[in-house]
C-alpha cells in the first residue's frame, strides 16, 4: 500500500489516495516470464515512428494502456498510428485478479482539462485510430461516462477523420450512462467480457458480472440501431485461465446474442506472482480454430492470437469488419 497525490486542476487542492499497485499486488513487482513458449515472445519495439510517438506521449503526459498494462504489442500498434489512451486517471476502484493497473479510491477526482488535452494530443500525434479506455470509476455518479463523451466530442471536433473506439467499464449496468457515450460520436463501443461465465467470479472484481457485461453490450447495440448510429460493438476474451474450449464457444454465442460484431481473443499472461497463474498456454493453432469458429458463428471479425489484446491493431479490425 502506498499514497499517491492527486491535484485538482481547478482549485489546486491536493489529496492523498491509498493505492495498491497492480490490483492485488502487495510486494515488489515481479514479472513472470519463465516457461513461456516461443510464440509468446514479442519483438522489442523500435524504429523512428515508435520513438517519435513515445517521445510525444511523454511530452504531453498521456497515460496509455500500451504502457500502463505492459502490452506486448505497443511497438506494432504505435507504428501503425494506433494508440490506446487511458482517461479518468491511473487509479482503479476495482481489483480484478488479472490486471496490472493500480487500485484504490480516487475519491471523485476528475481533470476537466482532459478532453482538450487528449484531443490536442491525438491531433499532434497524427493518429488515425484511437482507443479510449479507463480504469473503473465507481466513485463517480456516472462511472466516468460523461468524461468519455466529452473526450470523444473534443477529439472529433479537432480531428474529425480520426476513428474513435471507446473501451468502457460497465458503468454498473446503467443504460443512461451507456447512452451518453453512444451519443458522443464514437465509431466503436467496446466492453470486455474478459472470461467465461464459470470463471468470472474468481477472475473479475466482485462488482463485475458476466450477465451485466452482456447487458451493457446488448443495450449499446440496440441503442445504435434505434437511433440509426453507425456504431459497431466489440468485446474481448482472455484464455489460459482454466476455461474449457466449449465454454469459450458458449461465450461467443452469448456475445452474438447480445449483438456484438467484433471479438478479440488473446492469451492471459500473468503480470506478477500476486496475480492469477496461467493454467495453459493456448497454441497458435487453437487460436486459429477460435477465429474460424467465431466467423462461422457470425461475428463480422475475430482477431485471435497469443499476443492479441482487446485494442490490438484496432484500426485493422475496424476496417475489416466494415468491409463485411
Amino acid at each position: 500500500m502506498k499514497k499517491v497525490s492527486l491535484t485538482d486542476p481547478q482549485t489546486g487542492d491536493t489529496r492523498e489516495v491509498s493505492v495498491v499497485e497492480g490490483g492485488v499486488r502487495t510486494e515488489r513487482d515481479e514479472p513472470i516470464d519463465r516457461g513461456r513458449p516461443d510464440w509468446l515472445k514479442a519483438a522489442l519495439p523500435s524504429g523512428g515512428s515508435y520513438a517519435r510517438l513515445k517521445g510525444l506521449v511523454q511530452e504531453l503526459e498521456l497515460h496509455t494502456v500500451c504502457q500502463e498494462a505492459r502490452c506486448p504489442n505497443v511497438g506494432e500498434c504505435w507504428v501503425h498510428g494506433t494508440a490506446t489512451i487511458m482517461i479518468l486517471g491511473r487509479v482503479c476502484t476495482r481489483a480484478c485478479k488479472f490486471c496490472a493497473v493500480s487500485t484504490g479510491n480516487p475519491a471523485g477526482w476528475l481533470d476537466p482539462r482532459e478532453p482538450a488535452h487528449v484531443a490536442r494530443a491525438v491531433a499532434e500525434l497524427g493518429l488515425g485510430y484511437v482507443v479510449l479506455t479507463s480504469v473503473d470509476r465507481d466513485d463517480l455518479p456516472d462511472g466516468g461516462a460523461g468524461q468519455f463523451a466529452a473526450v470523444i466530442r473534443a477529439i472529433k471536433e479537432r480531428a474529425p477523420a480520426v476513428r474513435v473506439e471507446a473501451l468502457t467499464p460497465d458503468f454498473q449496468g446503467s443504460e443512461k450512462d451507456v447512452g451518453s457515450v453512444m451519443d458522443s460520436g464514437l465509431d466503436v463501443f467496446a466492453h470486455n467480457l474478459e472470461t467465461v461465465r464459470r470463471l468470472t467470479p474468481g477472475v473479475r472484481d466482485p462488482r463485475a458480472d458476466y450477465d451485466q457485461s452482456l447487458a451493457v453490450l446488448d443495450y449499446a447495440g440496440r441503442y445504435a440501431r434505434q437511433r440509426g448510429l453507425e456504431v459497431l460493438t466489440k468485446s474481448s476474451l482472455m484464455v489460459g485461465l482454466g476455461e474449457r474450449d466449449e465454454e469459450v464457444y458458449q461465450a461467443m454465442d452469448d456475445l452474438l446474442a447480445a449483438g456484438v460484431s467484433i471479438l478479440t481473443i488473446g492469451q492471459y499472461l500473468r503480470p506478477t506472482r500476486h496475480h492469477l497463474p496461467v493454467r495453459r498456454y493456448v497454441t497458435p493453432a487453437q487460436f486459429e480454430t477460435y477465429r474460424r469458429i467465431g466467423l462461422e458463428k457470425g461475428f463480422l471479425e475475430v482477431f485471435s492470437g497469443p499476443l492479441v489484446r482487446s485494442s490490438y491493431r484496432a484500426e485493422r479490425v475496424f476496417e475489416e469488419a466494415r468491409e463485411e
